[in-house]
């Protein structure tokens, strides 16, 4: 099944956001879910990882301001994001992996189910 992001929104810099992807049973199948977003031009980049044991991985530019998150009852993936910036505005992703190698889990193209992505702008 298709995963689904949702949440995204214009709101202003400092401002927050929660971004919600229903899994529809990958958590049971794969081993990694993720958030990954790409701005115009640039590369996509992995913002936040979360494995099946509930380890997570944050790309470097996060700097403690999103959490990541997984609800087993709802089978949902979300990405709380406070004090956001302009530089934050993006296309946002949900993906799962199979791949256990914790170490390539902000790796994008080891991730084999994406949603069609969700847009986040952030104004100065």
């Amino acid at each position: 099944d298709q995963l689904v992001a949702d949440g995204g929104g214009s709101v202003q810099t400092g401002g927050s956001l929660t971004l919600a992807c229903p899994l529809f049973g990958h958590t049971y199948s794969t081993y990694c879910m993720g958030w990954f977003r790409q701005a115009p031009g640039k590369e996509r980049e992995g913002v936040a990882t979360i494995d099946r044991y509930g380890n997570t991985k944050y790309g470097d530019f996060v700097k403690g301001r999103f959490t990541i998150s997984l609800d087993n009852d709802k089978n949902t993936l979300y990405l709380q994001m406070n004090s956001l910036k302009p530089e934050d505005t993006a296309m946002y992703y949900c993906a799962a992996s199979y791949l256990s190698d914790f170490s390539r889990h902000l790796d994008a193209s080891t991730y084999t189910y994406w949603g069609q992505g969700t847009q986040v702008t952030v104004s100065s």
